[in-house]
């Protein structure tokens, strides 16, 4: 069962909306736009597609000359269980899910999948987002370990699931975050071991809690009774990085590990808006471990869903939960610095019908300062996309929401909810151009748009940057920061691109915007990174049936689009039942490593040891054969 399966399935949305009454406001916005948006959207027959005007934004500056992707000759979509790249190009595995960090760690065993012991000693499973940073020539990665698939994981149990103490044990090991060298011997890159930067942070290494949750009774639990130090981070999703040299760690699906042992329960609205249950999905954590049973630890979960800062160059330092960032299902953190000095930080919260947030720092980033605590203190903001293309970023303060700062921090999603802010279709990755003043970020799908609405009740009318009911395939929004200064309150926006299927629908939405064609189709946009020459990676979380409305999408992907032009060629298709996700340079940019997630989660891939074997998610190295860079 997937997270989003599950959520619905242990808290279902609140009932229908008046769809009728939404599609006539939705339609009456329609004919606004074709009126007074000057071609950035255009609606023709009832389809909703892009102007090419939109692909060439009026806000367009001289730098957008810089932008020059990388050039290859696209490669076919495919179901095939392997990673195929454009003619030119080559690849190879640097590391996977069990591969010793050092040398006391055991070998990966295809039988009974290892040991908590192993895993502690191993990269963990689920790759997701990465960085790399690099000191006096080392090349370090820190990458995330989101969850376990249980039945591979488990393989070697009939139930497929932990059945005992020691399950547990692995089970928890192969979350969190893995940090490790790595290096490049005649051509392929492989694990440092023993390398003094290797490190594993799982569920259960100290983590200090900042900001201004830091020491609420909201936070207190038991077992810790200063609210001030929790234990561990999982389901970690998508990354970030800060100019001052460390790694953001975003927390998601964090409410699938928490059980009580009272069904009988009421679930107060803030349990019910995160997705707490008397229910886990599976692991089975509380079994042995209390602090993830509600019944004993009500707080426990108050203490999850944060962005996690760490320095994976300085071994022993603290990681530290930064809750001025606020609390949601975090995709990745995007840190840029506004023209004035402070740190803004872009994150989505992928969930249906949930929000798009902006943190900005109260105090300046200095190249020299020491800007260790940038992120503890700010104001953070929900966006609001109005339909004539314009937008503003909401305050969450406590005269806007009636709430205390420290309430803002952990129910944000409520604070959203209280200052009216547009409920979106999943926001996924966000990135920021790093040649201009724009962002952009995927709207991966929401099939309840226009249908329910979100767990708090809002509404999620058609219109605006979700333009479709029932979304199958997902956009990218983008957006322009008032005087191209991203700390603004005001911001115009239009959409990329609307992914769809022209091959099955004929003069409709979902046929896409005009830069999707039958060669570049693809499905659930995820993953989001720009290289240093302004091309765009989309990466994929798709459907990979590659039947009915998803007939010759293949399995999931990567894209490379010029945001100046809009076109959007295919790159690399991965294995089978996989995920790509998770996008980082070598130092000479020479080596593009992605990641490969969850291969075979429905048992139908060996990716990456050959037929017969476990799939194992693994981090892969592209490189180009002429040796130029790869962006």
């Amino acid at each position: 069962m997937s997270f989003d399966e599950y959520d619905e399935y242990i808290n279902p949305p609140p009932a229908e909306v008046e769809f009728d009454r939404v599609l006539d406001r939705a339609l009456s916005r329609r004919d606004f736009l074709n009126s007074s948006m000057s071609g950035i959207m255009c609606y023709g027959a009832g389809a909703f597609v892009m102007s090419t005007l939109a692909l060439r934004s009026a806000d367009a500056s001289p730098g957008d000359s810089q932008s020059k992707p990388i050039e290859f000759t696209p490669v076919a979509a495919n179901s095939l269980d392997t990673v195929t790249v454009p003619q030119g190009y080559h690849w190879h595995v640097v590391a996977s899910w069990g591969d010793p960090l050092w040398s006391e760690g055991a070998a990966f065993d295809q039988q009974t999948r290892g040991t908590g012991e192993s895993q502690r000693l191993a990269i963990g499973d689920n790759i997701d987002g990465m960085e790399i940073f690099f000191k006096d020539g080392r090349t370090v990665v820190a990458v995330n370990n989101e969850y376990a698939n249980l039945a591979i994981l488990h393989g070697d149990r009939v139930s497929g699931l932990p059945e005992n103490e020691h399950d547990f044990d692995k089970n928890k090991a192969a979350h969190g975050i893995s940090i490790f060298e790595i290096q490049q011997h005649d051509g392929f890159w492989e694990v440092v071991k023993d390398s003094p930067y290797n490190r594993r942070i799982t569920v259960d290494e100290p983590i200090e809690i900042t900001g201004p949750a830091r020491g609420h009774d909201l936070m207190k639990t038991r077992s810790e009774q200063h609210g001030v130090l929790t234990l561990g981070t999982w389901n970690n999703c998508g990354t970030g990085r800060t100019p001052w040299g460390t790694f953001l760690s975003c927390e998601e699906n964090f409410n699938r590990y928490f059980s009580s042992d009272d069904e009988q329960a009421s679930l107060s609205p803030e349990y019910q808006r995160y997705g707490i249950s008397p229910d886990d999905s599976g692991y089975g954590w509380g079994e042995y471990d209390e602090r993830f049973k509600t019944n004993l630890e009500p707080n426990e979960p108050n203490r999850a869903g944060y962005v996690v800062e760490l320095d994976p160059l300085e071994p022993d330092s603290l990681p530290k939960k930064r809750t001025a960032l606020g609390r949601f299902k975090h995709e990745n953190a995007e840190l840029v610095i506004a023209q004035n000095g402070k740190a803004v930080v872009y994150m989505g919260d992928d969930e249906r019908g949930e929000f798009l947030y902006r943190f900005v720092s109260a105090g300046m980033y200095r190249e020299t300062a020491d800007n260790a605590n940038l992120l503890d203190t700010g104001d953070l903001f929900a966006a609001k996309f109005n339909d004539d293309g314009s937008g503003e970023w909401l305050a969450l303060t406590p005269q806007n929401t009636g709430m205390t700062l420290a309430e803002i921090s952990i129910f944000t999603r409520i604070a959203a909810s209280k200052v009216g802010a547009t409920t979106m279709d999943r926001p996924e990755w966000v990135a920021a151009n790093p040649l201009k003043a724009e962002a952009y970020c995927c709207l991966t799908n929401n099939k309840h748009r226009g249908i329910k609405p979100n767990k708090g009740g809002d509404s999620t009318p058609v219109g605006g940057p979700n333009p479709r009911k029932k979304n199958h395939y997902g956009q990218i929004v983008r957006w322009i920061p008032d005087a191209g200064q991203h700390d603004a309150v005001g911001f115009s926006w239009d959409l990329f691109v609307l992914a769809g299927n022209p091959r099955v629908h004929k003069h409709n939405d979902n046929a896409g915007s005009e830069n999707i064609s039958a060669d570049n189709i693809f499905n659930s946009p995820d993953g989001l990174h720009f290289d240093s020459r302004g091309g765009l990676w989309i990466q994929t979380d798709g459907n990979y049936s590659n039947k009915g409305r998803y007939e010759g999408m293949g399995n999931n992907q990567m894209l490379l689009g010029n945001t100046v032009t809009g076109e959007i060629k295919r790159f690399l298709v991965g294995p089978k039942e996989a995920e790509i996700t998770g996008a980082a340079w070598s130092e000479d940019r020479r080596t593009l490593f992605v990641g490969v997630q969850h291969p075979g989660e429905e048992s139908g891939s060996s990716f990456p040891d050959g037929e017969g074997m476990v799939p194992r998610s693994s981090i892969i190295a592209i490189g180009a054969d002429d040796g130029s860079e790869m962006g």
